[in-house]
């Protein structure tokens, strides 16, 4: 699976689902912004995710 291959689900989701991928345009790293305020999503490069303020 490439950095821009779709996931899809086996069967419908209770809550939304993202492609991390997508979210970081291929990179490692995104923003996302909660209330005002903006929280770094990352990707490591043990395929682990880390979310800091």
């Amino acid at each position: 699976m490439n950095a821009y291959t779709r996931f899809v689900p086996e069967t419908e989701p209770s809550a939304p689902v993202h492609d991390v991928y997508t979210l970081t345009r291929g990179g490692n790293l995104a923003q996302i912004v909660l209330d005002g305020k903006t929280y770094q999503l990352r990707i490591t490069r043990a395929g682990k995710l880390i979310l800091t303020k």
